[in-house]
């Protein structure tokens, strides 16, 4: 028997079974609907149920399952997609109350290392070793920032740097050219020069929603190589020094000026729907979001677009470094079970099904080494593999910027508490954007904040 469950966002989830004789009649019309098929039927059936907990942009996922469950008739695929920050807010509360929803979980290189650290999830090395899996065939950069202690505790469905997306076109019209390692005083000045509110079109679009994993983002990479930071190397919060202050007041000023309308309210969603609409000359964002710019069956500027690496300032590369990953917690009811949907999933056989079903300009990059080796990829690619794989290959989490630091990690700091602390933060330089505030308020309550975090957790020796 089979059951199909789909939990999109906060709406109530829904139950479907359909039996395996059944399954081959229907299967064409189940692949044609999609999510849609999902309707309200009976729950009772046998077999192992694994309950995935992902971030919305792995959606792709549900269109593709039942070519795991053909070849795992009593497994039960449950979805439940969610908003990064809903996402980050919940999975950890289920797994330290061991409520033991989620039998795998999507995480990144913030919270592999911690979580492995606190015992929350299962080592993967053994699972790994089974068949042809071939852990060394993922970017070693990404595969890294997911392990602990000589072990790896999540493995990556894609990974990404940040460049700069802007619109060929438009630069050619109004007679400018794009450097080949913009800095962002130039960034800034090409901004003013193609910002156009009377026709729609932003000069840049960047994000300036509340979030650690929204905002701050792209702004820590700003702050890094205006020569800022966070904390010092013996925990001194530093978010009201000159090179902060400097990189925070221009990355608000920028999008304040030349930026998208309702610039305090947008996270990646919304600057790839502005981008795509043809409402921006540039985008400043991840490298996994270019092929979505470049398909043109949901894009108006698929074609048009080129890509330049991350501003720079102060140091010679910029940029930051995110894997949306697979783990299962040590929560999960059937562990092997859910392995063998992560394996699936993280496969170097996935990206060739992606391709084949979904289009290949849009497989999930900056994972395995073996999807830049697919024909059909590097064909349809072409625009922007190699400045998405040079991005990730200038990133250097130990040391990106001016500065050594105590953690590892250029997008954030790599402390538990860092969680509730960014989101505070980010809320705070939000509301400089929206001009509820000032740059120099927003980063004196922040200096508070971060000031709290290293006394109360004993950072300072």
């Amino acid at each position: 028997m089979r059951k199909v469950r789909c939990a999109i966002g906060d709406a109530p989830e829904r139950h479907g079974r359909l039996t395996r004789a059944a399954l081959a009649g229907t299967l064409a019309a189940l692949l044609a609907l999609g999510p849609a098929a999902c309707a309200d039927r009976s729950p009772d059936t046998e077999g192992t149920t694994v309950t995935v907990a992902a971030v919305d942009f792995m959606r792709t996922m549900d269109k593709l399952v039942d070519d795991f469950e053909l070849s795992h008739p009593d497994t039960h695929v449950n979805f439940v997609f969610l908003p990064e920050n809903t996402l980050r807010a919940r999975v950890p509360k289920d797994i330290a109350s061991e409520a033991g929803r989620y039998d795998v979980v999507a995480i990144g290189p913030y919270e592999a290392p911690i979580w492995a650290s606190r015992g929350w999830l299962t080592r993967l090395d053994r699972y790994a070793g089974q068949g042809d899996y071939d852990m060394r065939d993922f970017i070693p950069t990404v595969r890294r920032s997911l392990a602990y202690d000589g072990g790896q505790y999540a493995v990556p469905y894609y990974g990404e740097s940040s460049f700069l997306m802007y619109r060929k076109d438009l630069f050619a019209k109004a007679g400018l050219t794009m450097p080949e390692r913009p800095s962002w005083q130039q960034i800034a000045r090409l901004a003013k020069r193609l910002h156009d509110p009377e026709n729609g079109v932003a000069g840049i679009c960047l994000r300036g929603g509340p979030g650690w994993g929204n905002l701050l983002m792209p702004l820590n990479t700003v702050i890094l190589t205006f020569g800022g930071r966070w904390y010092d190397e013996h925990w001194n919060p530093r978010l009201t020094s000159p090179e902060t202050k400097h990189a925070v007041r221009f990355y608000v000023d920028l999008v304040r000026r030349y930026g998208q309308p309702r610039a305090a309210e947008a996270g990646p969603a919304e600057c790839l729907s502005t981008m795509r609409q043809g409402k921006a000359a540039m985008w400043y964002d991840s490298t996994a979001l270019a092929g979505s710019l470049e398909d043109p069956k949901t894009s108006e500027v698929a074609g048009r677009l080129g890509y330049a690496p991350a501003p720079v300032e102060c140091t010679a590369s910029s940029g930051w470094l995110w894997a949306w990953s697979l783990a299962i917690p040590v929560t999960a009811k059937d562990p092997q079970a859910a392995w063998e949907f992560v394996s699936w999933a993280t496969s170097k056989r996935y990206p060739k099904l992606y391709g084949e079903r979904l289009g290949w300009v849009r497989v999930p990059p900056g994972g395995r080494l073996s999807t830049y080796r697919l024909p059909e990829y590097q064909d349809a690619t072409q625009a922007f593999v190699r400045p998405a794989l040079d991005a990730l290959d200038a990133v250097n989490p130990r040391h990106p910027g001016t500065h050594e630091q105590p953690w590892v990690g250029m997008s954030y700091v790599g402390i538990p508490e860092y969680a509730g602390l960014g989101n505070r933060v980010s809320a705070e330089i939000s509301a400089a954007i929206a001009g509820r505030q000032s740059v120099d308020e927003a980063l004196a309550k922040a200096q508070i904040f971060a000031r709290d975090v290293v006394e109360g957790g004993g950072y300072r020796k």
